[in-house]
């Protein structure tokens, strides 16, 4: 009498179930919708610095910052590279490690970056606030203290109408100051998360031996 086989995967035999990657539909994968979101505020901070640098040609560069909206766009491309990229766990792809790396790298620039714009628009958008304006030929000469012969002017080169300064630059001030405000919340909260995904767990290491007796080996 030939004797009964036990069930399919007794005696030690049942291989652990592979832990899979629960970002399957299109969509879900975490780098996509803030990237959009990025890409997006990038888009629109460059654009409104672009339409400032129209009023005149005497707004510095801190006052127009298409540079943080250009710093944007790259770090929301990253992320639409990472989204692409085939997801393995514990970074065994090298190329997904460098991407994640510069992502958080630029996720946590582009915040302060943005910050600083905050800082800057709001400083111009004050001064601006106690502006006194007025037209001499083709340009607009701003003050302070217009009763003070020896107060600091402001030149704003070709225009005509103080109202552009005083009304629609003061309008593009507060706009970028919501923009990067935004920017850099959903920086943070990508850099919170791709921290988060790589470290949530704070001791790393091996199993190793039975389940009844667990030993681990840092790595």
């Amino acid at each position: 009498m030939g004797a009964e086989k036990g069930p399919a995967g007794s005696g030690g035999g049942e291989k652990p179930t592979e832990s899979k990657d629960t970002h399957t539909c299109c969509g879900c994968r975490f780098p996509l919708l803030i990237a959009l979101l990025q890409l997006l505020l990038g888009i629109a901070t460059a654009v409104v610095a672009f339409l400032m640098a129209t009023i005149s040609p005497s707004l510095l560069t801190r006052e127009t910052p298409h540079w943080a909206g250009i710093t944007l766009c790259v770090v929301a491309i990253l992320g639409f590279i990472l989204y692409f990229i085939t997801y393995q766990p514990d970074e065994r792809n090298s190329m997904q490690f460098i991407i994640k790396l510069l992502y958080f790298l630029l996720c946590s620039v582009g915040l302060v970056i943005s910050i600083l714009v905050i800082a800057f628009q709001g400083h111009h958008y004050s001064l601006i606030n106690g502006f006194t304006c007025k037209e001499m030929s083709e340009d607009c000469m701003c003050t302070l203290e217009p009763e003070d012969p020896i107060a600091r002017t402001f030149t704003y080169a070709e225009v005509s109408d103080c109202s552009a300064v005083t009304q629609t630059l003061m309008l593009y001030y507060l706009l970028q100051m919501v923009l990067n405000l935004a920017q850099a919340i959903v920086c943070l909260f990508g850099a919170f998360i791709m921290w988060k995904h790589r470290y949530q767990v704070f001791f790393v290491g091996l199993q190793m031996g039975s389940p009844t007796s667990q030993h681990w080996q840092k790595v």
